[in-house]
């Protein structure tokens, strides 16, 4: 009797899982994702305390989507192209210890860019590093939609945009 109920549950399986509907029908065409890049300049910073700049994008970023953020540090003298440096980005004191970070989070409306410093107050960051920042942030969808079998250096400002193709002469400012 058991081999009656196994051979009978067994064709009873095959029958239910080789059955098939018709085909659905498409779903909405959907546009590929495109990462942008926007600039924010004049950031000023305060010298002697930890400080924050928050700053709203202008289009919804989604759900899984990255945002690296870098900032302007001049022109490299050999090549005269600019330098983008990743956040976060650390500065040290001639005897390692930490002396401040620039910093970044993100939520789906904006970006937070901010300081974190020791001793500010005693010791404040030169002018140089919290008067007229410039930073681009980049948002890299998702789901990437160009697949390619090498994996990109989020560190090169440069190899980011090319990779996703984005026109690094239109830039949309934030502020």
């Amino acid at each position: 009797m058991k081999k009656i109920l196994t051979l009978f549950a067994v064709i009873g399986l095959i029958a239910f899982s080789s059955c098939e509907g018709p085909e659905g029908p498409p779903g909405p065409p959907g546009s590929p994702a495109a990462a942008e890049v926007f600039e924010i300049e004049k950031v000023n910073f305060s010298a002697t305390a930890n400080s924050e700049i928050y700053f709203n994008f202008k289009s919804q970023t989604y759900l899984g989507d990255v945002v690296l953020v870098y900032r302007y540090d001049g022109p490299d003298p050999k090549t005269n192209r600019d330098i983008w440096v990743p956040l976060p980005d650390s500065h040290y004191y001639n005897d390692g210890g930490l002396y401040f970070t620039y910093k970044f989070d993100f939520t789906q409306d904006n970006v937070r860019i901010f300081t974190e410093g020791y001793g500010l107050s005693a010791n404040p960051i030169p002018p140089d590093f919290v008067v007229n920042q410039i930073f681009r942030i980049v948002v890299v969808p998702g789901f990437d939609p160009i697949v390619t079998g090498k994996s990109v250096s989020k560190l090169d400002y440069y190899e980011v945009i090319k990779k996703y193709n984005i026109d690094d002469s239109n830039v949309k400012k934030l502020n």
